[in-house]
């Protein structure tokens, strides 16, 4: 087990590790009342976090909400807050959010909007939701019109991982949530690119030999940037790295599209943009391919998709006013900023990942 410090004005730990579950008790400490907002796939671990609360004698109601990017609709948000209401949840009270990237965005986004803001513990059982969506305290919901577009900023009293949760994720969900990963190793810390090139194979699976050690660098990472820049207003937007496109591909693929896919291909398009402008080596640019392709990530979509992916990045949370921004790499592990790219260079960049 490790326990890795996010700072800021409402610090909080990760907790790294296997059967980290009897950690969740401590951070309810006063709650009478705990919601646990869970994937409704996962009745067989949404059952023992149940048991620990009540067993530490709250009172504990499972909510179940759809799985994935289905989940993170305003009806179902709505419907929370009705349940909430029925269990007459007060201020010190607190929401559980039990699943992947999608349902902790969901739960914390719950938990940030009811009465103003409660307390709300994140144990995300996808390797995604380790690495990613439940650690800097963004919550969030999708529009038809984008993903993340209606969101609050709300940090998460605890959050806990426990990779014995990842034994039983499909291998093709376990790769999809390592794209998060690579990108911390791109944007900050090469020694992650050194591991996955080591064994890509094994990199691919929860039983690989560096899998906590990945985690545990890939949290620490975000945790670092976070506690820096809780709100995104500077550093925080490294983070960023290949969201622009994939958004885009998941906004034109109805959100039926594994998110870490989707952040593949656009790694490797700002990759290519960031080369195109003269910042980035083509060494590096290859080494995107090179890395993702091994553990099985794609690095291409559609050639006719770019009008449509065009349209969609034209409302962006990271844009500003009418201009794009593109965090992109001047080297590995040295993000930057690229502002306002021509359409030209876009279209070009394009056509370098276009299949």
């Amino acid at each position: 087990m490790s326990r890795i410090q996010v700072a800021g004005e409402s610090p909080y730990d990760v907790v790294v590790g296997t059967g980290v579950l009897g950690e969740l008790p401590a951070l309810l400490g006063g709650a009478g009342t705990v919601a646990v907002v869970h994937a409704e796939g996962l009745p067989e671990i949404a059952r023992p976090v149940c048991g620990a609360l009540a067993d530490a004698g709250h009172e504990v109601h499972p909510l179940p909400v759809p799985d994935g990017e289905a989940g993170k609709d305003v009806k179902v948000l709505a419907g929370l807050w009705s349940s909430f209401a029925s269990l007459g949840m007060t201020r010190t009270d607190a929401i559980v959010g039990v699943g992947g990237g999608a349902t902790t965005d969901l739960a914390g986004f719950a938990a940030a909007t009811w009465l103003r803001g409660v307390r709300a513990v994140l144990v995300p059982t996808t390797l995604l939701g380790m690495v990613d969506a439940a650690v800097g305290g963004k919550t969030a919901i999708d529009i038809p019109e984008g993903k993340n577009l209606v969101g609050a900023f709300h940090p998460p009293a605890g959050v806990l991982c426990d990779l014995a949760t990842l034994v039983t994720m499909p291998r093709e969900d376990y790769v999809s949530g390592l794209a998060e990963i690579i990108k911390a190793g791109f944007i900050a810390d090469p020694r992650i690119l050194e591991l996955v090139e080591d064994d890509p194979e094994a990199a691919g699976g929860p039983d690989g030999p560096h899998t906590l050690e990945l985690v545990e660098r890939a949290v620490t990472m975000k945790a670092r940037v976070v506690s820096e820049d809780l709100r995104e207003s500077g550093l925080r937007e490294i983070l960023n790295y290949g969201h622009t496109l994939g958004h885009a591909i998941e906004k034109v693929e109805g959100y039926r599209f594994r998110h870490g896919d989707a952040v593949a291909i656009g790694m490797v398009y700002a990759a290519e943009l960031a080369r195109l402008a003269g910042r980035l080596g083509d060494d590096a640019v290859a080494r995107h391919r090179t890395v993702l392709t091994a553990v099985g990530l794609p690095t291409s979509y559609a050639a006719e998709a770019w009008p449509s992916l065009r349209e969609a990045m034209r409302i962006d949370k990271k844009a500003r006013g009418a201009k794009l921004r593109f965090v992109v790499l001047d080297d590995v592990a040295s993000p930057g900023l690229l502002e306002d790219p021509d359409e030209e260079l876009l279209r070009r960049a394009y056509a370098q990942v276009a299949r």
